[in-house]
């Protein structure tokens, strides 16, 4: 039997230029996390002559021990987790059934709702008229603040109604043929069949929280309140004016980019293990196994 070549030299070489070019920008996007990851293992004294590029160099964990020692940095790394967490169950409450009511079509006002939500995506009040409003409603220096202050985004609310749109009619026909309510339909039916939008929407959300950084510091006062992203701004600030630190450094074997690097990496741990776990939703067909129209 006659073998055809699919494809000619033109693909072929298409092909191996893609595959250089995506290799190179899949290096260019790993090599600050590759250093830094470097940097955090490696003693100050590479670091400071500049010794280290890609692998680290004199090895050694005196950078992540000066860290882990550090009973402010539990606080920020606990704080963190209970924005993280608290702040997406919070936003997937109040998004979940927000972009199933926009998906009614019986719903009054519907197209008002779907215009003023799409709005803010363009233009806000700003940051001033925001800080006032936490102020006035007694959020300031508040936990609570916090989580409920960022628990709703137009885009994952727009995003979460398009999913819910394209479930079929037959399915909620079903349902409402064996009596299902409002609220069944919404927790047997539409939550199910959108799991991979809500997950990569949790995602978000989690990275969002995680990385969280500004209004933390605006809005937050207590040491004991910050987050991992503040506690690691703070430290940079204040250990270059610590004469203490400074000090250590003549006998230690860690530095002041091995210290950083080190909380750098221990405040990513999380996230590089959730994400691949929700990565595999992702590509996932919203109606992957329904019933066909």
């Amino acid at each position: 039997m006659a073998s055809f070549n699919l494809y000619s030299r033109g693909d072929k070489i298409f092909g191996w230029a893609n595959a250089i070019l995506l290799s190179l920008f899949v290096l260019s996007t790993l090599y600050p996390f590759i250093y830094v990851a470097a940097v955090s293992l490696s003693s100050g004294a590479a670091v400071t002559a500049g010794r280290v590029t890609f692998w680290p160099v004199d090895v050694t964990l005196a950078a992540y021990e000066h860290v882990l020692s550090d009973r402010m940095f539990w606080v920020a790394y606990g704080n963190t987790f209970i924005y993280t967490f608290g702040g997406t169950f919070m936003s997937l409450l109040i998004m979940i059934p927000g972009a199933y009511a926009l998906s009614r079509k019986r719903l009054r006002g519907r197209t008002f709702f779907n215009i003023a939500i799409a709005f803010t995506l363009w233009f806000h009040a700003g940051m001033i008229p925001f800080f006032l409003n936490m102020r006035d409603l007694g959020l300031l220096d508040s936990r609570f603040g916090i989580i409920i202050g960022f628990a709703a985004s137009a885009f994952n609310v727009i995003l979460l109604r398009n999913f819910f749109e394209a479930v079929p009619k037959s399915f909620e026909e079903a349902a409402k043929m064996d009596g299902a309510s409002e609220l069944q339909l919404l927790w047997k039916v539409f939550i199910p069949l959108s799991k991979p939008a809500i997950v990569t929407v949790a995602l978000f959300c989690i990275v969002s929280r995680w990385n969280g950084y500004f209004w933390a510091m605006v809005l937050l006062r207590g040491e004991e309140k910050i987050p991992l992203q503040v506690y690691l701004k703070r430290v940079i600030v204040d250990l270059n004016s610590n004469d203490e630190f400074a000090s250590s450094l003549l006998t230690a074997h860690y530095s002041f980019e091995t210290v950083t690097s080190a909380i750098m990496i221990a405040s990513i741990i999380p996230v590089l293990i959730i994400y691949p776990y929700a990565q595999r939703y992702f590509t996932k067909g919203i109606l992957l196994g329904g019933v066909k129209e």
